[in-house]
């Protein structure tokens, strides 16, 4: 029980870190920024990175480990299969944001860079979708989407 309570734990400060560190990209993102402001923000995304990384490790171990549920509850519930496809497609949108920072903060740090459109649209449909996945785990709880038998 405690090494479960523990992994669900991290398992939220990870999902808490994730929201957190995209709505600070998104608030600190402006169309035109410096590389010392680019820098900052590629730190910020890379906390978002680890956060992502350990969110994937922890749930990897509740969902296949020995911890509470059986793996078999979430493997035929079709709302964690929606909510797995959510996250790498989350995953797949931060990519294109996180190599423009990485790429952009190198040089004079007062230099000036345009920041695409796309990276903001992307940065909002990450948040969007990430908002709906702790609706999907909350209908989860509640057994709703298992198809097993």
């Amino acid at each position: 029980m405690t090494n479960e309570l523990l992994l669900r734990y991290l398992h939220f400060i990870c999902i808490f870190t994730i929201i957190g560190t995209l709505v600070s990209e998104h608030l600190l993102l402006k169309k035109s920024m410096s590389r010392a402001e680019l820098d900052r923000l590629s730190r910020i995304d890379g906390v978002y990175g680890l956060a992502a990384l350990a969110l994937v490790a922890v749930g990897l171990t509740l969902w296949l480990g020995s911890y509470g549920k059986p793996a078999m509850v979430y493997s035929k519930n079709w709302i964690f299969h929606t909510k797995l496809t959510l996250f790498v497609i989350v995953g797949l949108l931060s990519i294109y944001p996180t190599v423009f920072f990485l790429k952009q903060r190198k040089g004079p740090p007062t230099e000036m860079v345009a920041v695409p459109p796309a990276i903001f649209w992307m940065l909002r449909f990450e948040i969007v979708l990430l908002f709906i996945m702790p609706l999907l785990a909350g209908l989860m709880a509640r057994g709703v989407g298992y198809f097993g038998g």
